[in-house]
């Protein structure tokens, strides 16, 4: 009994200490306070301004974009600008002119008593190249042939159309030892 009552003791004690206040009191009394002081300042939106709709009057205009206004622009440029300069579409195409030049390597050289020769590796394989014949992708003319390097010039379009000569060359490529 006496156990019980010690028990029903703890059990009242307990229950009333959750009865307390806990300094809650004080808080609750300054949150209070902060809301009465505090005062809220919101600024009112602005109007929205007020756009006047325009009238568009260029759909009667030429439009800069159209493409037959840029053919006939590309037409007139190529007219005043022709220098006759084209490839030989008619001649038949040589072993070289298969491969593009990037894919090319110059690894020597031949001398025939007649003329210098250029060695050129494709892969596995080795093409004489010679003046005045052709390679690579763009119509290139090989122009000269040295003991280092072959020169060649090419026949390429630009934007406009229009063929223009450019100049490459292939260099002697030391072996890898």
């Amino acid at each position: 009994m006496r156990i019980l009552s010690q028990i029903g003791l703890i059990l009242l004690v307990v229950s009333l200490s959750g009865c307390g206040d806990n300094g809650l009191s004080e808080l609750k009394e300054w949150m209070d306070q902060v809301k009465k002081e505090t005062h809220v300042k919101v600024t009112p939106v602005a109007e929205p301004k007020v756009f006047v709709p325009v009238a568009y009057n260029g759909s009667n205009l030429i439009d800069p974009f159209d493409p037959s206004k840029l053919l006939v622009v590309f037409a007139r440029l190529k007219a005043a600008n022709d220098n006759g300069l084209k490839p030989d579409f008619d001649r038949p195409k040589e072993a070289l002119e298969g491969y593009a030049l990037e894919s090319m390597k110059m690894v020597g050289t031949f001398d025939n008593r007649k003329s210098l020769q250029g060695l050129i590796q494709i892969g596995k394989a080795v093409f004489p190249a010679v003046v005045g014949g052709y390679m690579g992708q763009n119509f290139g003319k090989v122009i000269s042939i040295s003991e280092t390097r072959i020169d060649l010039v090419e026949i390429v379009q630009d934007a406009t159309g229009e063929w223009t000569e450019r100049k490459a060359s292939l260099e002697l490529q030391e072996a890898k030892k």
